[in-house]
């Protein structure tokens, strides 16, 4: 593979395609296998749950899809392109251009404003700030909300307000996918359904689609469909309501 320039046109295939998957940490003489042959697709302008117990191995799956580990043995692709094998400078030039991140605990850098928080992504991709990347850094912030505080440093603001200030920076450089692991864990009731809806509002606006792990059934239930993950397999997902159109 000597490219990971997505093909021109990829209509009416899987966005990401994931094949038996398996992870297994090694410490020592100690194996752990944490993901047992994992298999799934994701198309394009879905908005998909990943449910599971605490340990069922969604973060560390998130954590491979979102090319940051790699598996022990399996394929995917997005966007057609097989990830499996690429080379580590490959893979961090196609996840900035094609994956956003929203985590639990919204890993803002402190010192640093909204705005600049959310140039972050951009900034370093292109190779610095320009009035491009500032003027867009500062549209997703007031669509998250928050244009009257993209001067706040991050440490003045709420942690919902951080978390949307999160979910603007996963969506700076225009991702095809987000992956967000349990992105209203740490927040109180209502800034977790203001956190969903945002969520939500974004992929029906945009098409980006999104991958949520939640333990959160009401989170759940916004969602077009479910993956549940079972002592690391794919497992029976429990009864929701279809999210409304």
């Amino acid at each position: 593979m000597n490219s990971l320039i997505p093909p021109s046109n990829d209509a009416g295939t899987p966005l990401l395609s994931v094949r038996d998957i398996f992870k297994t940490y090694v410490q020592g003489e100690v194996e752990t296998e944490v993901l047992k042959g994992i298999s799934f697709d994701l198309f394009r302008g879905e908005l998909v749950s990943l449910l599971g117990p605490s340990g069922s191995g969604k973060s560390t799956l998130l954590s491979v899809l979102g090319t940051l580990l790699r598996p022990t043995s399996g394929r995917f692709t997005m966007r057609g392109i097989d990830l499996t094998g690429a080379a580590e400078v490959m893979l961090t030039a196609f996840r900035n251009r094609n994956i956003g991140f929203v985590f639990q605990y919204h890993h803002l850098l402190p010192d640093f404003t909204a705005i600049e928080n959310v140039m972050f992504p951009a900034a370093a991709t292109d190779g610095g700030e320009t009035d491009a990347i500032e003027e867009r850094a500062a549209m997703l912030l007031a669509r998250v909300g928050l244009g009257a505080r993209m001067h706040f440093k991050a440490t003045k603001l709420s942690g919902g307000q951080k978390q949307r200030v999160a979910v603007a920076r996963a969506l700076m450089n225009r991702p095809a996918l987000v992956l967000a692991d349990e992105p209203t864990g740490n927040l109180d009731r209502e800034s977790a359904e203001q956190v969903m809806e945002l969520l939500a509002e974004i992929n029906a606006e945009s098409g980006t689609t999104f991958l949520i792990s939640t333990h959160d059934p009401d989170i759940a239930a916004r969602c077009h469909r479910h993956i549940t993950v079972i002592d690391g397999r794919i497992g029976e997902t429990p009864p929701f309501p279809r999210a409304a159109a």
